[in-house]
Protein backbone atom coordinates (compact mmCIF):
# COMPACT_ATOMS: atom_id res chain seq x y z
CA UNK A 1 0.00 0.00 0.00
CA UNK A 2 2.88 2.37 0.91
CA UNK A 3 5.11 1.88 -2.44
CA UNK A 4 8.38 0.74 -0.85
CA UNK A 5 9.80 -1.84 2.00
CA UNK A 6 10.98 1.14 4.32
CA UNK A 7 7.91 3.04 4.39
CA UNK A 8 5.87 -0.30 5.12
CA UNK A 9 8.47 -1.13 7.96
CA UNK A 10 8.09 1.91 9.49
CA UNK A 11 4.47 2.17 9.76
CA UNK A 12 4.39 -1.37 11.14
CA UNK A 13 6.74 -0.46 13.81
CA UNK A 14 4.17 2.34 14.55
CA UNK A 15 1.30 -0.07 14.91
CA UNK A 16 3.37 -2.76 16.74
CA UNK A 17 4.27 0.63 19.49
CA UNK A 18 0.48 1.21 19.48
CA UNK A 19 -0.02 -2.19 20.24
CA UNK A 20 1.95 -2.64 23.06
CA UNK A 21 0.61 0.67 24.52
CA UNK A 22 -2.90 -0.69 24.08
CA UNK A 23 -2.63 -4.11 24.50
CA UNK A 24 -4.28 -4.21 27.98
CA UNK A 25 -7.59 -2.91 26.60
CA UNK A 26 -7.78 -5.41 23.76
CA UNK A 27 -10.34 -8.29 23.66
CA UNK A 28 -8.01 -11.07 22.24
CA UNK A 29 -11.04 -12.11 20.34
CA UNK A 30 -11.00 -8.84 17.84
CA UNK A 31 -6.97 -8.16 18.07
CA UNK A 32 -6.91 -9.47 14.23
CA UNK A 33 -9.22 -7.12 13.04
CA UNK A 34 -8.02 -4.38 15.16
CA UNK A 35 -4.65 -4.84 13.86
CA UNK A 36 -6.03 -4.61 10.31
CA UNK A 37 -7.71 -1.45 10.85
CA UNK A 38 -4.70 0.23 12.23
CA UNK A 39 -2.19 -0.53 10.14
CA UNK A 40 -4.84 0.55 7.55
CA UNK A 41 -4.98 3.80 9.10
CA UNK A 42 -1.34 4.16 9.51
CA UNK A 43 -0.76 3.57 5.90
CA UNK A 44 -3.53 5.99 5.43
CA UNK A 45 -1.70 8.49 7.05
CA UNK A 46 1.74 7.97 5.63
CA UNK A 47 0.31 8.20 2.34
CA UNK A 48 -1.11 11.43 3.40
CA UNK A 49 2.47 12.63 4.70
CA UNK A 50 4.54 11.67 1.48
CA UNK A 51 3.93 10.29 -2.06
CA UNK A 52 5.20 6.15 -2.21
CA UNK A 53 8.02 6.43 -4.31
CA UNK A 54 9.05 2.86 -4.37
CA UNK A 55 8.11 -0.71 -5.15
CA UNK A 56 4.96 -2.20 -3.87
CA UNK A 57 5.05 -4.88 -1.74
CA UNK A 58 4.83 -7.88 -3.56
CA UNK A 59 7.01 -10.50 -3.37
CA UNK A 60 9.55 -11.59 -5.47
CA UNK A 61 9.08 -15.18 -7.61
CA UNK A 62 10.73 -17.79 -5.69
CA UNK A 63 12.56 -18.76 -8.84
CA UNK A 64 14.04 -16.33 -11.35
CA UNK A 65 11.79 -15.95 -13.95
CA UNK A 66 11.81 -13.07 -16.73
CA UNK A 67 8.39 -13.00 -17.39
CA UNK A 68 6.90 -13.01 -13.99
CA UNK A 69 9.17 -10.78 -13.30
CA UNK A 70 7.72 -8.58 -15.64
CA UNK A 71 3.90 -9.33 -14.64
CA UNK A 72 4.85 -8.43 -10.97
CA UNK A 73 6.56 -5.32 -12.33
CA UNK A 74 3.54 -3.63 -14.68
CA UNK A 75 1.06 -5.08 -11.85
CA UNK A 76 3.18 -2.86 -8.83
CA UNK A 77 3.25 -0.36 -11.46
CA UNK A 78 -0.70 -0.38 -12.02
CA UNK A 79 -1.67 -0.59 -8.68
CA UNK A 80 -0.05 2.91 -8.08
CA UNK A 81 -2.68 4.31 -10.59
CA UNK A 82 -5.15 2.84 -8.58
CA UNK A 83 -7.75 5.21 -5.74
CA UNK A 84 -6.37 4.38 -2.60
CA UNK A 85 -9.04 2.97 -0.90
CA UNK A 86 -9.85 0.91 -4.35
CA UNK A 87 -5.63 -0.13 -3.79
CA UNK A 88 -6.83 -1.10 -0.14
CA UNK A 89 -9.33 -3.19 -0.91
CA UNK A 90 -7.40 -4.96 -4.03
CA UNK A 91 -4.48 -5.69 -2.30
CA UNK A 92 -6.20 -6.48 0.93
CA UNK A 93 -8.22 -8.93 -0.93
CA UNK A 94 -6.38 -10.01 -3.41
CA UNK A 95 -2.88 -9.84 -2.94
CA UNK A 96 -3.40 -10.45 0.71
CA UNK A 97 -5.92 -13.27 0.74
CA UNK A 98 -8.16 -11.26 3.36
CA UNK A 99 -11.91 -12.29 2.79
CA UNK A 100 -13.95 -9.49 2.05
CA UNK A 101 -15.87 -9.43 5.42
CA UNK A 102 -11.81 -9.23 6.70
CA UNK A 103 -10.95 -6.19 4.23
CA UNK A 104 -14.37 -4.65 5.27
CA UNK A 105 -13.71 -4.60 8.24
CA UNK A 106 -9.85 -3.18 7.91
CA UNK A 107 -11.08 -0.83 5.91
CA UNK A 108 -14.23 0.11 7.71
CA UNK A 109 -16.75 0.03 5.28
CA UNK A 110 -19.22 -2.59 4.25
CA UNK A 111 -18.80 -5.97 2.18
CA UNK A 112 -20.65 -4.68 -0.16
CA UNK A 113 -18.50 -1.49 -0.52
CA UNK A 114 -15.08 -3.55 -0.65
CA UNK A 115 -16.68 -5.97 -3.40
CA UNK A 116 -17.32 -2.90 -5.53
CA UNK A 117 -13.85 -1.00 -5.22
CA UNK A 118 -11.95 -4.77 -5.90
CA UNK A 119 -14.50 -4.80 -8.98
CA UNK A 120 -13.95 -1.21 -10.20
CA UNK A 121 -9.80 -1.21 -9.15
CA UNK A 122 -9.56 -4.80 -11.10
CA UNK A 123 -11.08 -3.56 -14.22
CA UNK A 124 -9.26 -0.32 -13.87
CA UNK A 125 -5.44 -2.39 -13.60
CA UNK A 126 -6.86 -4.79 -16.43
CA UNK A 127 -7.58 -1.85 -18.81
CA UNK A 128 -4.41 -0.30 -17.33
CA UNK A 129 -2.31 -3.51 -17.85
CA UNK A 130 -3.76 -3.60 -21.60
CA UNK A 131 -3.02 -0.38 -22.50
CA UNK A 132 0.44 -1.98 -21.82
CA UNK A 133 0.08 -4.97 -24.22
Amino acid sequence: MLGSLEDAQDTAQEVWLKLHRHHERLDPATVESWLYRTTVNACYDALRRRRPTGELLIEPAVEPDVEREERRRLVTEGLKTLPERERAAVVLREIEGLSTAEVAAALGTSEVTVRSQVSMGKARLRKWLEARG
